[in-house]
């Protein structure tokens, strides 16, 4: 059967365009070694997405998440696939002081794309992430896990394992809760 281009527009459903808002744009700046996007999470939104893109870190190597001022309670299972040779590894986060690898940076770029579920609720919150690192050997990395408390966040801080971060943005996307 086929349908009509005005069959096609009735069948997305309504409102489809306001289910996912941006929130806000953070430009990182020029060799800072943390980034912190305030007012991120309000009782708006009960799920975001922050995308980093762009920019350069002057170390190679992951980089963390932390949400406000809590520096204990994170725990996560990461695991990661070698391009090269499909060999597989797994590793933990066990009550760390951040979400330490959510994400990763070189000279070509910063990447990272988390779902953050629950930061502004009286609930636990969650983390899933997912990155490739761009080297012919490296790995492609799936990241997920959570905080142990049930504070409510406005704020979370990006921090390099090493070195400074040099341009790039984060945006900051909430779902819509109806």
């Amino acid at each position: 059967m086929a349908y009509t281009s005005s069959q096609i527009v009735q069948a997305v459903p309504t409102g489809i365009n306001s289910a996912f808002v941006l929130i806000s744009t953070t430009t990182i700046g020029t060799t800072v070694a943390s980034v912190t996007v305030s007012s991120a999470f309000s009782s708006t939104y009960d799920n975001y997405k922050i995308i980093i893109s762009g920019g350069a870190a002057s170390t190679a190597g992951q980089f963390g998440l932390k949400f406000g001022s809590t520096a204990t309670g994170y725990y996560a299972g990461i695991t990661q696939v070698t391009y090269s040779s499909a060999t597989g590894a797994s590793f933990s986060d066990n009550n760390a002081a951040s979400f330490a690898g959510i994400g990763y940076g070189n000279t070509n770029g910063l990447v990272a794309s988390i779902e953050v579920t629950s930061p502004n609720l009286a609930k636990n919150t969650f983390v899933a992430s997912s990155f490739a690192r761009n080297a012919t050997a490296a790995q492609s990395v799936v990241y997920n896990g959570f905080l142990n408390d049930t504070t409510q966040y406005t704020a979370f801080t990006i921090t390099p394992a090493s070195g400074t971060f040099t341009g790039g943005t984060i945006k900051v996307y909430g779902y819509a809760n109806s």
